[in-house]
């Protein structure tokens, strides 16, 4: 890789010589800078242009760039100089002004000089390939005793905090229980915070707010020299008093003894940093890496990521702008009031202030009163604080506490002015009476720009994650009153965290204002978001999308952390939306306009160009939403007038006469919460799980009626539905009869536990599959919300929710059904059968139809089941209603020769059903035994990985299977190959379930590998007849 960027240096070198004719070093200067960021990203560094540096002397300098790790520190220099320059001299003349000597590079076109330490290393000829390399390697290889002791802190921060956590937790409740005066202002505090943050919160919340307070106290101090703040900070204050009734002197220099390299390396990280900016970013740094380690499901919870400066610069203008188009006023201007509702770390208000730089009265003005903020985490809101007052006392030379920062749960705090909501509604306690008395100021102001990033996390990351955001009933019911009310898709969804900010700034804005939010990016084209289209086109007059993509679930050719400029798997996108009175008064909808970031483009690439491209610059599309509200993608094709394969009105239908879809039941797929578990590969181990955690809950249900209180235990999953049995005292009994093949991914079977008390939801199926989950052919496709490639596939036996994939829904559509008595009938309606033998009749009475229904036979319901699968198939269909497919149920054409693609859909469901039992493809087996592994007495490493190009499949450090041919790798399902996803459900994985990792965890690679290799072999055979028959389909007529 070092080679290739060198040669692309040199001819990129080349040409900006050939067309610019010159050697300026502001020329060709360029060409190396980009060597250096190319290099500096395999190494996960930034480089910066410009950047800034005080001498030994305070001086003021420049180098021309800096390569930063992520903790904002310098790895090395580059300056550049002319062709025509002494090199040398240039070198000594620099070094006298005090530019560094601990890693540095000088170059001109010609030659490169590397300093390290404060001696010449090494000098090279820029064109000496080899040379240059080892310059570069050397450069990149150099590492500061900070960052040395930085890395090594952290990771012994992580085994000394648990230690240093009960220590403090031990030492609290002590507390609580001897010494009055504690007891008493904790109570306080609590009271005071259950009505500003949340009413559930509890004792032991306070305890981990306090613990937080204790533990940040000296990260705080050092960073900005600041160590007044605890003192003169409203919250922080009370906090404080809370710590100084039993935490001081002798106790707390020894409790906290354990964590002083940690200390010490953040001490020592920060001494390297004289940036004000770039403080504040390592302090963000600290923060995220400080909370996950602390608290990794609170930090999930919270949506813990900061933004970066590029898109919050972009924002504040473009807000900016926006104001003074349809306004007639911009942000520093009196009477225009900004809120920042989830506010973090403060970067968007310290943005802010530096936006307004150079205006002194109009900037004072402002931030005494018209800036707001909001945060309910207390370590975002203590570096929140840091970062703004620190940002003014940089600007304005003095520093003022920033009075405008409430500690609060922005979703909480409805009842504003708003038409919907009447008046304005008092929170009557807070952790400080000047925090009440700041959120009170804030709910009388008018505010005229709300703008920020709020949380990222829709429900949970995970569909298995015991870590659910909590419930806000009134933003909720705003939400069911709009969006929900105004959608015809799946609605749970539209309670996630940003969906929530959204509802939540629209009815807080004034008449006339602006929104302005960085976001996940589905809003823009999700079916579940349609209702969420049709209500800000009813609610504001102008709405501007800069879309970012990134959506690596939705395009696995995406890497989150190239792409992604939240190094995120969610795409991600920023939206304006500006309210006019008269246009609300009017009825008009929203002008759409949109602005679509080219798909592989990098992170990188993505914020340089929103760095560079102001918004009132940028070329928008305005688009003509269409009837269902769709932004983008919009199609022009005949889809409405084919039959529906199914819908939710032929599943509610009460009678035969109203149904008018090909199927009439369908269900998604069954969701565990638990999948840890309830699934396994054998029965006997699924058995001793599953009777553990049956024990486990029987006991909490026990000690429940007996009086106990407190937390629940942590060793099983606790999810809605079991608690709710829970508080009922229902008991729980094992099944055996329960345990049943399932399809779990496709081409992979599991065991599962399928039992309705441990089985989250099981929708449908029961009715697909019978109680005992008896076998029954059915289509799987990916629901229409699901942010994964669509596909299809067949199974007979229960599906997995994510049998499509994890982030999406399987819909599992049966050829016939249950009755509660547990009789079958069909699932084929009979409206779908008259469509069909009408149609085809029709047809064949003309000669349309070619073959028609096929010399006398009759077209039976079996038939129709095989046509659609074949049709689900059809490469051509797929293609022209990718979109359609994207946002509803397939729909289903009539094609010329019925009987054909009745004949290639039977072929693929007996492939994909029966995939256990085809003949086996003849790939060449590879054994080369581990030498090394065997001495050592243990098993070869399981790689489980594929490689298309070389048409390999390596198992392990001894077998790799050769010969896959080239059709096998195109057999695509959702964002893998077939043979990719057993490879990935085969692999050895570290099980996230605490209880599980410790008492459970057996599987091993070596245990299954023969019947993994017979696998494969026999999906390779499926891929290919797969292909083959796909490719038929392709040629055929219609």
């Amino acid at each position: 890789m070092s080679q290739i960027l060198i040669h692309d240096y040199l001819k990129q070198l080349d040409l900006i010589k050939k067309v610019s004719g010159s050697s300026r070093e502001t020329i060709i200067r360029e060409a190396f800078k980009d060597l250096l960021k190319a290099w500096g990203r395999q190494h996960d560094l930034i480089f910066l242009a410009e950047y800034p540096l005080k001498t030994a002397t305070k001086t003021n300098i420049a180098v021309d760039g800096a390569l930063l790790h992520e903790l904002r520190m310098p790895l090395g220099y580059w300056e550049a100089k002319d062709a025509d320059d002494d090199l040398d001299a240039e070198v000594s003349k620099k070094f006298k002004k005090g530019y560094p000597q601990d890693n540095i590079i000088f170059s001109d076109d010609a030659l490169a000089v590397l300093w390290q330490n404060r001696q010449e290393v090494l000098r090279c000829d820029m064109t000496d390939t080899q040379a240059l390399s080892k310059l570069l390697k050397l450069f990149f290889s150099f590492e500061r005793p900070e960052i040395a002791g930085f890395r090594a802190a952290v990771a012994q921060f992580k085994t000394d905090l648990p230690a240093v956590l009960d220590a403090l937790r031990d030492m609290i409740a002590h507390e609580h229980t001897q010494n009055p005066g504690f007891r008493a202002a904790e109570t306080k505090f609590l009271a005071h915070a259950q009505e500003a943050i949340n009413p559930l919160l509890s004792d032991a919340d306070v305890r981990e707010m306090l613990i937080q307070h204790i533990l940040t106290e000296e990260i705080f101090a050092k960073v900005f020299d600041d160590s007044d703040f605890h003192q003169h900070n409203n919250v922080a204050r009370e906090l404080y008093a809370l710590e100084g009734a039993f935490f001081t002197g002798a106790l707390k220099k020894q409790t906290l003894k354990g964590l002083e390299t940690y200390y010490a390396a953040i001490r020592a990280a920060a001494a390297q940093i004289s940036s004000h900016g770039e403080k504040q970013t390592f302090l963000k740094i600290i923060y995220e890496n400080f909370y996950k380690v602390y608290n990794t499901k609170a930090a999930d919870r919270l949506g813990v990521v900061y933004t970066p400066n590029e898109i919050v610069r972009f924002m504040i203008d473009g807000a900016d702008w926006l104001c003074e188009k349809h306004f007639g006023k911009n942000l520093i201007d009196k009477d225009v009031d900004i809120l920042d509702p989830a506010t973090g770390t403060g970067t968007f208000i310290s943005e802010l202030l530096e936006h307004f730089r150079g205006q002194p009265a109009k900037l004072k003005h402002k931030y005494r009163h018209e800036l707001h903020a909001n945060e309910v985490a207390i370590l975002p809101y203590y570096v929140a604080n840091l970062n703004i007052e620190a940002t003014y006392a940089a600007i304005t030379g003095e520093y003022a506490e920033f009075p405008n920062l409430c500690f609060v749960d922005t979703l909480d705090n409805v009842g504003l002015h708003t038409a919907q909501r009447g008046s304005v509604q008092d929170l009557f306690g807070s952790v400080s009476e000047e925090n009440v008395a700041r959120i009170k100021r804030q709910n009388s102001r008018r505010i005229s720009v709300v703008i920020g990033n709020p949380p990222y996390n829709a429900n949970q990351a995970n569909e298995n994650d015991n870590n659910k955001n909590r419930e806000y009933p009134d933003i909720d019911q705003r939400i069911k009153a709009t969006y929900i009310a105004e959608s015809t898709a799946q609605k749970t969804k539209l309670y996630d965290m940003y969906a929530r900010f959204f509802r939540w700034a629209s009815d807080r804005l004034d008449a006339n204002g602006v929104l302005a939010f960085v976001t996940n990016r589905s809003f823009i084209e999700s079916r579940t978001f349609d209702g969420f289209r049709k209500t800000v086109a009813q609610e504001f007059a102008d709405i501007y999308v800069v879309d970012l993509g990134g959506d690596v679930r939705a395009n696995p050719k995406l890497s989150g952390t190239r792409h992604n400029v939240f190094g995120i798997q969610t795409g991600v996108a920023i939206s304006f939306m500006v309210k006019r009175a008269q246009s609300t008064k009017d009825k008009k909808p929203a002008r759409v306009h949109y602005l679509r970031r080219p798909e592989l483009e990098t992170a990188e690439e993505k914020l340089s160009f929103l760095a560079s491209h102001p918004m009132r610059g940028l070329a928008f599309d305005e688009v003509q939403p269409d009837k269902n509200a769709n932004w983008v993608n919009l199609t022009n094709n005949d889809f409405e007038t084919l039959l529906p394969l199914a819908s939710k009105e032929t599943k509610a239908a009460k009678t035969a006469a109203k149904e008018r879809a090909i199927f009439k039941l369908f269900s998604l797929g069954v969701v565990t919460n638990r999948d840890e578990w309830v699934y396994d590969e054998h029965d006997e181990h699924l058995e001793r799980k599953t009777r553990h955690l049956i024990d486990a809950y029987n006991a909490e249900v026990k000690r429940q009626k007996g009086g106990g209180t407190g937390d629940l235990g942590s060793t099983i999953k606790w999810t809605r539905a079991v608690k709710a049995d829970l508080q009922k005292g229902t008991p729980y009994a094992f099944d055996k009869a329960a345990t049943i093949e399932a399809c779990y991914r496709p081409f992979v079977k599991r065991r599962l536990y399928f039992h309705p008390k441990l089985n989250e939801m099981q929708y449908q199926l029961p009715s697909i599959f019978g109680a005992g989950g008896a076998k029954n052919r059915c289509i799987v496709l990916t629901d229409s919300t699901a942010q994964k490639p669509w596909m299809t596939c067949a199974v007979e036996q229960v599906p997995d929710l994510h049998f499509v994939g994890a982030a999406a829904g399987s819909v599992c559509i049966p050829i016939q059904r249950f009755a509660p008595n547990g009789s079958l009938s069909d699932n084929i309606t009979d409206w779908a059968l008259k469509q069909f033998t009408t149609h085809y009749k029709e047809a064949a009475s003309t000669g349309s139809a070619r073959t028609g229904a096929g010399k006398g036979k009759k077209i039976t319901k079996e038939a129709i089941f095989h046509y659609c699968y074949a049709v689900l198939h059809d490469p051509l269909y797929r293609e022209k209603y990718a979109q359609n497919l994207k946002r509803e149920f397939p729909r289903i054409p009539f094609y010329a020769q019925f009987w054909q693609w009745a004949a290639w859909g039977e072929a693929l469901m007996a492939l994909h059903i029966g995939y256990e039992t085809v003949a086996p493809f003849a790939l060449a087996r590879h054994d080369e035994p581990d030498a090394k592994a065997r001495a050592a007495g243990l098993q070869p490493k399981a790689l489980l990985k594929s490689d298309p190009v070389a048409g390999t499949l390596t198992l392990d450090t001894e077998t790799t299977l050769r010969g896959v041919p080239p059709e096998a790798w195109t057999y695509q399902l959702g964002n893998r190959c077939a043979l990719d996803w057993v490879l990935d459900q085969y692999k050895e994985k570290k099980p996230k379930d605490a209880t599980i990792r410790e008492k459970f965890d057996t599987y091993r690679f070596c245990d299954h590998k023969e019947k993994v290799i017979d696998l494969l072999l026999r999906v390779t055979t499926v891929s290919v007849e797969t292909v083959r028959i796909v490719a038929a389909m392709k040629a055929a007529g219609r």
